[in-house]
């Protein structure tokens, strides 16, 4: 019978994605229809479509190299999945090359599998039902969009009946499931979908659910354009599955980067889709070479590098640019070596980083191709007086100018365009122009395209960044700096204390002196340990001066053990004190590298700057910034986005802010449009609206019990579904727990999170959730329920017991009533059945619907609790007793499954062969297999051949089934 949820998934959301996507131009096939082309259920390239594109594309192509060129793609050699894609992403991107004589010598020849440029040159298939078998299984993804018959994009559908958070993530599971089950099916894949229609996500192989991201502009079309109330499938679809859409994501919006040892696929996300093709738009289509130019602004942590570089490989592909040649101009060295890393570990071919002046000339004089990384330091001349020459004319040189705002309007920006005069300039910025800034525009043109504070923090692309004013009694600002003034001098009578004031006291001596920073690093140290460092996160100081920044690290080595480094600039006449603190380059690389480390492999858990790491440092695992400097406009703008980037279990970036700027919050941003910087910082305390909401909606479950009757709430969550709901709710109110404690505000609902989390966790241990545990939990909230189960002497904090251990029927008769014994014992069969199905699904299948029958027994009042737990209890015996029945029969462990699924296939009759058919299918399979065999397909071939001839001559039913199943079993049994 069809579920609710499985009905409104099919016609709500399946049918209607392939209904958009037929109007967009695809073909719709049933996966059963395309069997007849396949030669197996495992082939998942559609071979004979695929070779009549390839000889469309290529026509001069010979037979003997098409088979070559479709055996290339269907046998992949790579020990990874990730390297198989990368391989197949490079042949269908870059063309696979082939030797073939054209009648001017035998030369190698470059095919296309698909024609990029013109989008209707390809068949593009839509496909529901199309089922993939192999020795794991079987797989039937919800759609497989096909295009010249390369499985390219999965999709697949839930329910939007499932619970809000659910969808996706339900959605996102099965796509990492299929990855594992079904490897191959991936080698070919770009990108992956998870839809519930009201919300839509896209993603590549590997990555988790909060990698996935949601498409929310159809550019080129605008919303309205897709029709009357869009969902976000609807639009998604529209903007990354039209033809032309999807074809330029796959060719020019897909990197494969190498992070920490592992290479990770970045798709692009859409506002740097809209935004390098908004700019493309621009240069192809202005009037004039200067109106060709324009400011791209994109908020600090959302990938603005990443921008530049999909832009520079688009930029390359047009022809009509003749190869341009890209320079991109930054004002940093940290930023310039930051993007040419970025380009380099993305495999961009050869930038080129200029090492001096001298050698910038020389670059910019290549010609057409290349691509510089510079400092606009490096156009500068010898003498003052001197003109910087004229290095090139052309006009297919594209100068990208990042963090534009901050880059002088003349002297050096005045050379570089001397030296340049037709090249084409685009200004990228990590924050808004301010309203009276007319230069940038001027300079660059006028915005490409915006991505707002706000929008990022929407679609997860940074966190929200929280400030928290401290100790505001030591906060500089106005009358405050005359109070510490008096307090510092107070030993002075009145009349010296103004000469002194008139001599020395500016506000950085009052902020720098020791006896204020003492009291300030040891607010640090409290907060940093109690509300920082028990979740892994780092942080930063920033001091007022170089000075201020070594007194803070001596104080913090005096009074804790948190390990720091201190990271400042050197000066010609620095006294020893700040000498001792001076960094090399390789240093200083080598200490921010520790830094980014997480706190559980290296330990330096503060860094302390003055002016250094507070632009273009990106460090995700930084959650806290401790400020005290007077910051304001782009320079606090950039200074706090060091707390905004994504990191695992960070929720949001914070500010301690020790100097006042908080207080001046709005007149230190005044020169921005306040809706550009809506969202850029807020109170901490606008998070407590919401853990009260959070705690309502968590605490709701249990309104109608008493806390004390801890059976009855662990009943509560028995169905499934309930249990996901509260699963969510509690991690909801666990997170905004996490973000607010140690802040006395979160003292309320601390019994209640206790109480919550000691249910979560007995429910976790009676239905053998393994996901319900506080492993995901932040540390703080973490150590408060360990603690409270420990407490109440609940020791749930080790995995379920055994079902097959002898603890097991202690922790039966610890149970008090006879209902709560037969859920242990329901759900503690369940979790064998589940766990060991695979080791034997004949006899696991078996009691699966024994215990099925039971418990609608019970429903149906066909019998009493006490009978079903002695029939419960039976069959845990039963189960305890497998073994011995192996014994008896004369088999290994191993054996007697493949006996059980032998006696279900084999004719009465011949029921005297069984035992010595089981031995010698099992022999078969020992002979055959070598090290890594699952693996090989020839080995495989090899022992399905053999097995079905014994099967055979035993007159065994079903022998194609029934030869998979016993692969399978061997999967299982006798891996190698």
């Amino acid at each position: 019978m069809t579920s609710t949820a499985e009905w409104n998934e099919k016609h709500l959301v399946e049918n209607r994605l392939i209904r958009q996507l037929k109007e967009l131009g695809y073909e719709h096939l049933h996966g059963p229809s395309l069997d007849a082309e396949r030669e197996s259920g495992r082939e998942v390239v559609l071979k004979e479509r695929l070779s009549q594109a390839i000889k469309r594309l290529n026509p001069w192509l010979n037979d003997t190299n098409l088979n070559k060129i479709i055996r290339s793609i269907t046998h992949i050699e790579a020990t990874s999945l990730m390297e198989a894609n990368e391989k197949f992403y490079s042949m269908l991107v870059n063309y696979i090359s082939i030797q073939q004589d054209l009648g001017k010598g035998r030369k190698n020849q470059t095919v296309k599998l698909i024609d990029f440029d013109n989008p209707h040159n390809n068949e593009f298939l839509v496909v529901d039902q199309f089922s993939i078998s192999d020795a794991r299984g079987t797989i039937r993804p919800d759609l497989i969009i096909f295009v010249n018959g390369l499985p390219l994009v999965v999709i697949e559908c839930k329910s939007p009946m499932v619970a809000i958070e659910e969808q996706i993530g339900k959605a996102v599971k099965q796509l990492r499931r299929y990855q594992e089950d079904c490897e191959h099916l991936f080698y070919y894949n770009q990108f992956m979908i998870a839809t519930s229609n009201d919300r839509a996500k896209a993603g590549t192989i590997g990555a988790n659910v909060k990698h996935f991201g949601e498409w929310k502009d159809p550019y080129p079309l605008t919303t309205p354009e897709i029709g009357d109330h869009p969902t976000p499938q609807d639009i998604l679809v529209a903007g990354m599955l039209a033809k032309a859409n999807l074809l330029d994501l796959i060719q020019n919006f897909i990197v494969f980067e190498s992070e920490g040892g592992r290479t990770i696929k970045k798709l692009a996300r859409y506002q740097q889709f809209r935004a390098v093709n908004k700019t493309i738009n621009r240069i192809m289509n202005a009037k004039t070479p200067r109106e060709r130019g324009g400011v791209v602004w994109h908020t600090q942590g959302s990938g603005k590098s990443l921008t530049m570089l999909y832009l520079a490989v688009k930029l390359r592909r047009i022809e009509v640019l003749k190869n341009p040649s890209i320079v991109i101009v930054t004002d940093r060295k940290d930023l310039d070596d930051q993007i040419t890393n970025t380009f380099r570990r993305c495999g961009f071919p050869n930038p080129q980083q200029a090492e001096s002046v001298r050698q910038l000339k020389e670059l910019l004089k290549q010609g057409p191709g290349s691509t510089i990384m510079t400092l606009v330091q490096k156009f500068q001349t010898d003498k003052e007086e001197e003109e910087f020459p004229v290095l090139s004319e052309a006009e297919n040189i594209i100068v990208m100018v990042d963090e534009s705002h901050r880059t002088q309007y003349k002297g050096l920006a005045m050379n570089m365009r001397t030296a340049l005069p037709n090249a084409c300039y685009l200004g990228f910025t990590g924050t808004p122009i301010d309203k009276e800034d007319k230069s940038t525009t001027r300079t660059f043109g006028p915005y490409i395209d915006k991505y707002t504070i706000e929008q990022a923090v929407e679609d997860g692309a940074t966190v929200p960044i929280f400030y928290e004013a401290r100790m505001t009694h030591l906060h500089v600002e106005g009358e405050t700096l005359d109070q510490l003034f008096d307090r510092k001098f107070r030993e002075y009578d009145e009349e010296t204390r103004e000469r002194i004031k008139k001599k020395y006291a500016n506000e950085e001596a009052i902020v720098a002196s020791p006896q204020r920073i003492k009291q300030i690093v040891l607010d640090i140290i409290n907060h940093y340990e109690t509300h920082i460092q028990p979740n892994g996160f780092k942080a930063q100081i920033v001091a007022v001066t170089r000075e201020a920044a070594v007194t803070y690290k001596e104080y913090l080595d005096e009074l804790s053990d948190i390990e720091s480094r201190v990271i400042i600039s050197a000066g010609p006449d620095d006294t020893d004190r700040l000498k001792k603190y001076h960094l090399s380059k390789e240093e200083e690389k080598a200490v921010i590298d520790r830094f980014k480390k997480p706190l559980s492999e290296d330990k330096l858990a503060i860094l302390i700057v003055c002016d250094k790491l507070l632009t273009g440092f990106d460090a995700p695992i930084e959650q806290v910034m401790y400020l005290d400097k007077p910051l304001k406009e782009h320079n606090l703008l950039q200074a706090i986005a060091r707390t905004n980037r994504t990191y695992e279990k960070k929720d949001y970036g914070l500010i301690v802010d020790y100097f006042g700027v908080s207080r001046f919050l709005e007149k230190a941003l005044a020169i921005f449009s306040k809706q550009d910087i809506q969202g850029a910082l807020m109170p901490i305390d606008s998070e407590l609206p919401r853990l009260q909401s959070r705690h309502r909606a968590a605490m709701k479950f249990f309104d109608y019990i008493r806390p004390e009757d801890v059976e009855a709430c662990i009943q509560v969550l028995e169905p499934e579904d309930v249990r996901q709901q509260f699963e969510l709710a509690f991690k909801r109110f666990a997170q905004s727990m996490d973000m607010i404690m140690p802040n006395p505000k979160a003292q309320p609902y601390v019994n209640d999170l206790k109480f919550l989390g000691k249910i979560r966790q007995l429910a976790k241990s009676r239905y053998r959730e393994e996901g319900m545990d506080i492993s995901d939990c932040g540390e703080k909230v973490k150590e408060l329920i360990a603690e409270h189960l420990r407490a109440s002497s609940v020791q749930v904090l080790h995995d379920p017991i055994d079902i097959l251990s002898s603890k097991f029927e202690q922790k039966l008769d610890e149970l008090k009533s006879n209902e709560a014994k037969a859920s242990e014992m329901e759900h503690a069969i369940r979790h064998e059945i589940r766990v060991k199905i695979q080791e034997n699904p004949v006899y696991y299948t078996s009691l699966r619907e024994r215990l099925e029958k039971l418990i609608e027994a019970r429903k149906q009042k066909q019998m009493d609790i006490v009978e079903l737990v002695e029939q419960l209890r039976s069959m845990i015996e039963d189960m305890r007793n497998t073994a011995k029945k192996s014994e008896e029969h004369g088999f290994t462990r191993e054996q007697y499954p493949f006996y059980q699924m032998l006696e279900k296939h084999l004719p009465e009759e011949e029921k005297e062969t069984l035992k010595d058919l089981t031995h010698i299918v099992t022999e078969i399979i020992q002979n055959e297999s070598v090290v890594e065999w699952t693996q090989k397909e020839d080995v495989k071939r090899e022992m399905r051949k053999k097995i079905k001839r014994q099967l055979r001559v035993a007159k065994c039913s079903d022998v194609e089934g029934l030869t998979q199943q016993l692969m399978n079993l061997a999967e299982v049994h006798y891996r190698k």
